[in-house]
């Protein structure tokens, strides 16, 4: 049985959702699981833009042959080669030997090394950027997107209809479970728009200056861009929430903050340090500043932690002393914001150790050393196994200076 739904008169969403993986890259949790998007259009020749991973690819074959219903599929558009788009190749191109594969040079190295079967005199058809192509009234043009995030990924854009087939860019976490369009689920004030960030940060985040250059190239072409249709999550129409989610990735890429606000992240053996962090946000909610997560950095995938670091411009650590270094789990988000490149961010830090405190030290060298234009605030509040009143005191003093920092910004 065939699921698709109609994207306009003659181009189909084809694409399958996912609910049993529970890992994206076998990394990330996705408890809302993920959409595998793909596009089929009819012209005078027809053309099916990228596939899915593996696990869809019952559900992917149905849909594509369900619409087909007997016609032949001239052409596969392969925007991006990773697995999770490009793992159904050759299950087209053995159910449609007329089916000649378009893609860019980069694209063809990475086919032949992942074994797909696209010899034969003729069925690749090299492109690249500022290339066009036409299937009969449809004419495509190519956008190089390296890095976004692998460096064969194109985007090409239906100078047609102005359907943006965006690869990776503009995708999100979530099975769409029937949602076309980013217009039929709240995105801006639900889980659709913290997936959004997880998704991009976590993935792309490290290639900010990519993302930059792509949107800087869609700039000179916003104009004739009707449809955005990624190849993860629900589709976005040209209107106002179109350029509203442009300008989160606008923000995301160039590693400013979305919000004014306080994240505190914190690590905790024996409820100590935990305790110092209750006492902060107790004095930041009684000074009426509410605008602060709070997470517990043992028991928070670090997905999670880093999407949230791209959304608040201050961050407090509460780190715990352990082996007379920083305690693992808080190293591991450390090491996360360096290899994503994470900036511009000011941080205050509360430690604890009961003989040799030391993690607030080494903390404060890693975000000077390691990391770019991060400010540590003064006021570092040291805590020698629990608070105790002379703590209280500079715990109070931290939280006036995060509220007046973040006022600030």
């Amino acid at each position: 049985m065939q699921i698709t739904r109609k994207v306009t008169d003659d181009l189909y969403w084809v694409g399958t959702n996912e609910h049993r993986l529970h890992l994206f890259e076998n990394i990330h949790p996705i408890p809302r699981g993920v959409s595998y998007n793909a596009y089929l259009l009819f012209d005078e020749k027809t053309c099916l833009f990228d596939t899915v991973d593996w696990a869809g690819c019952r559900q992917f074959l149905e849909n594509v042959e369900g619409l087909l219903n007997g016609k032949p599929l001239d052409y596969l558009l392969i925007n991006h080669l990773e697995p999770d788009h490009a793992a159904s190749i050759d299950e087209i191109l053995v159910r449609h030997p007329e089916t000649k594969v378009i893609s860019n040079e980069k694209a063809f190295m990475l086919m032949h090394q992942y074994g797909f079967h696209i010899d034969g005199e003729g069925r690749q058809i090299e492109v690249k950027e500022g290339d066009t192509f036409s299937f009969g009234t449809h004419t495509v043009t190519f956008v190089a997107a390296p890095m976004v995030h692998w460096p064969e990924a194109m985007v090409t854009l239906d100078l047609t209809n102005g359907v943006l087939f965006s690869a990776d860019a503009f995708g999100t976490f979530g099975a769409t479970d029937g949602h076309l369009w980013a217009d039929e689920v709240p995105f801006k004030e639900s889980e659709w728009l913290d997936d959004a960030r997880r998704y991009l940060v976590n993935i792309v985040g490290k290639y900010g200056p990519h993302i930059q250059l792509l949107l800087g190239k869609a700039s000179t072409v916003l104009d004739k861009i009707k449809i955005v249709a990624p190849l993860h999550g629900p589709l976005w129409k040209a209107n106002e929430n179109l350029l509203w989610f442009i300008g989160k990735y606008d923000k995301w890429s160039k590693y400013e903050p979305e919000e004014q606000g306080i994240l505190v992240i914190y690590s905790s053996m024996y409820g100590n340090t935990e305790a110092a962090i209750m006492n902060l946000t107790n004095r930041l909610s009684e000074k009426g500043f509410y605008n602060y997560k709070v997470y517990d950095v043992s028991s928070t995938h670090v997905s999670y932690l880093i999407s949230e670091t791209f959304k608040y411009s201050h961050i407090v650590l509460g780190a715990v002393t352990y082996n007379l270094g920083i305690y693992p789990p808080m190293h591991d988000y450390l090491m996360d914001l360096k290899a994503l490149n994470v900036q511009k961010r000011t941080f205050a830090i509360i430690e604890n150790g009961s003989w040799a405190p030391k993690a607030g030290d080494l903390i404060e060298e890693f975000l000077n050393d390691e990391l770019k234009e991060m400010t540590v605030l003064s006021g570092r509040v040291t805590v020698n196994s629990s608070v105790n009143e002379s703590g209280d005191r500079e715990i109070e003093d931290l939280a006036d200076s995060l509220i007046e920092s973040v006022n600030e910004g």
